[in-house]
């Protein structure tokens, strides 16, 4: 009897010192491996968390006027599985002129059978879990001052929600530029993406204390961590010279039937932007981000788009020669109309033999035959160099995404020919974008220095102010050289582009036509037309216009000149410029 009794202590001792053994190695296992899992459990359950949304900064133009703003408001949701089907009526009655929708739309949301929201990772509803409902938006965008008269009705399941919306004072104004905000308010493209950083702020947070049901424990403990605004972001845009370029943009689309407009002003003094658009564009207050044609539309051409540019090149041609002091205004050469380079044969744009030319004939004739002389007397090496210097084949590095390097092909790449540097001499074989090319025609406008252009001026936040000063790349070219092609340049316009011409003001200009590549050879119908132009003496500004394939004229003095003239007489009487031949006390 007692063996008996003996055993069957030795089995319950065994078993319980197993089952002591395994408790152990359980509570082990969860207080050393899975303890933060269980803590990070608890402090769920215990501690609750409400994010604390900064206030995005503003986008404004150089004298402070606002482009984008983002403004406070509420949207309108219901938790239906918590309204009473006989509140219905009255809710929606008393709803619809706050939130302005109709009656009739708010009772058919309010009805809605409530929708549970599964938990996350796909699992099932268990007999535990807490359900939660998905919330009906009944209305968005409620102005900030409708939210508390809704709150103060008291509603069972009508709750509240603050959101932030941007808002645009100006319209579309300068719409690639700008960019777009999503719905989580981060910037997606343009300034508000390049600079969603220093627009957004940090974001906050309070940590309290809840009960059981997930109320906040009023005698709870309590932190709190505030939420840094975002920073305003000034631009260098003037507002005035935007509107009046984005309005000629539109009606050259028209005018021209073109398949695109860009128009680029810039200071050349220091690089500042003051106006860039292009066209089509897409519109800023209601972007349609399912529109297979978005990107392409919200895409800012000025920086991202690459092509020839024609004629305009020769005054870069002609500063090296200038520079090199190969060639003065008065040096003339031979032009027979055609010359032959690479078994191939290069002839003027008109077809014209212009017979002994001195070389501001030769831009005022837009000679493709006299470029080629121009580059055959500066050689390969010059010739790169200095197309280096001037920015192309790199990026200007302007404070915008999206910037395209251009294309260059040099004497030390495979595949080049001399007949690349012949035709590169007057814009053809090299590829550029918008604001490559007016960042080096700003060059020749300042006295010779490259210029680093940018868009933002300054950033206004919390801890102070960033202040973007004027940043020179390099000198290319002399004063003296500067001074010269820009005397050249105003008999290009007073003799060869009649139609950028301003009574009484000295202008400095050239137009370019580029033949557009269809297949594997250029065009003879397609092209782009173009124009630079800037008044000759301290210009505040240069005015680059470009139109794709526009279908009335091919040539750019007769579509992008008259553009650029009509931007140019109210720059004139916006900058308060007083004609070239106004001295004073009187005419001189």
């Amino acid at each position: 009897m007692r063996g008996i009794s003996l055993g069957r202590l030795a089995t319950v001792g065994g078993v319980l010192a197993v089952l002591t053994l395994i408790l152990t190695a359980r509570i082990g296992y969860l207080q050393l491996v899975e303890h933060e899992r269980y803590r990070a459990m608890a402090n769920d359950e215990h501690w609750g968390v409400m994010r604390l949304e900064p206030h995005r900064g503003a986008i404004r133009d150089r004298h402070g006027n606002l482009l984008a703003a983002s403004v406070a408001t509420y949207r309108v949701l219901a938790d239906t599985s918590k309204v009473k089907p006989e509140q219905i009526t009255r809710i929606a009655n008393t709803l619809a002129p706050l939130v302005n929708q109709p009656v009739e739309k708010l009772v058919t949301a309010l009805a809605t059978p409530p929708q549970p929201m599964l938990p996350a990772d796909g699992q099932k509803l268990g007999d535990n879990t807490k359900i939660t409902y998905k919330k009906t938006v009944l209305a968005e965008r409620i102005p900030y001052t409708t939210g508390p008269k809704i709150e103060a009705l008291g509603f069972l399941g009508i709750e509240l929600e603050r959101e932030n919306v941007r808002v645009y004072p100006e319209g579309n104004l300068a719409a690639q530029l700008i960019g777009i905000v999503g719905r989580d308010q981060r910037g997606l493209a343009g300034i508000e993406a390049d600079y969603n950083r220093a627009l957004a702020g940090q974001t906050g947070q309070v940590l309290y204390e809840r009960d059981t049901t997930g109320a906040e424990i009023p005698l709870g403990m309590r932190g709190v961590s505030q939420a840094l605004d975002g920073s305003d972001v000034v631009l260098t845009i003037d507002r005035y010279i935007q509107r009046l370029v984005d309005q000629e943009a539109d009606a050259a689309m028209t005018r021209h039937k073109a398949d695109g407009v860009t128009i680029v002003v810039m200071n050349p003094q220091t690089g500042e932007i003051l106006a860039m658009t292009t066209r089509p564009a897409f519109d800023l207050t209601k972007p349609n981000l399912n529109d297979p044609k978005a990107q392409e539309l919200i895409r800012n051409r000025a920086v991202t788009d690459m092509y020839e540019p024609g004629s305009v090149f020769k005054i870069l041609t002609m500063a090296m020669a200038l520079e090199e002091k190969l060639v003065n205004p008065n040096t003339t050469y031979v032009d027979r109309g055609w010359v032959r380079k690479w078994d191939r044969d290069i002839v003027n744009w008109d077809g014209a033999a212009n017979g002994t030319t001195t070389m501001t004939r030769l831009l005022v004739k837009s000679a493709n035959v006299g470029a080629v002389w121009l580059s055959d007397l500066l050689g390969s090496e010059r010739f790169y160099r200095y197309v280096y210097d001037f920015g192309f084949g790199r990026p200007t590095n302007i404070d915008l995404g999206g910037e395209a390097a251009g294309q260059v092909r040099t004497h030390n790449d495979p595949g080049w020919s001399p007949f690349d540097l012949a035709t590169n001499s007057f814009g053809q074989g090299i590829n550029v974008t918008p604001i490559q090319l007016i960042t080096a025609v700003s060059a020749i406008a300042n006295g010779g220095k490259l210029m680093q252009p940018h868009v933002v001026k300054q950033i206004i936040g919390p801890n102070g102010t960033r202040t973007f000063d004027p940043v020179i790349v390099r000198r290319v070219i002399s004063e003296e050289t500067s001074k010269t092609l820009r005397s050249m340049m105003v008999e290009v316009v007073n003799e060869g582009t009649s139609r950028a011409v301003i009574p009484g003001y000295r202008l400095s200009g050239k137009s370019g036509t580029t033949q557009i590549v269809t297949g594997r050879a250029y065009s003879d119908d397609q092209t782009i037309a173009s124009f630079v132009v800037f008044p000759t003496d301290n210009a505040p500004f240069v005015v680059l216009t470009r139109v794709d394939r526009p279908k009335d004229s091919q040539w750019g003095g007769q579509v992008a000149a008259p553009i650029a003239r009509s931007i140019v007489e109210r720059l004139l009487a916006y900058y308060r410029i007083p004609p070239d031949n106004v001295k004073p006390g009187g005419l001189g």
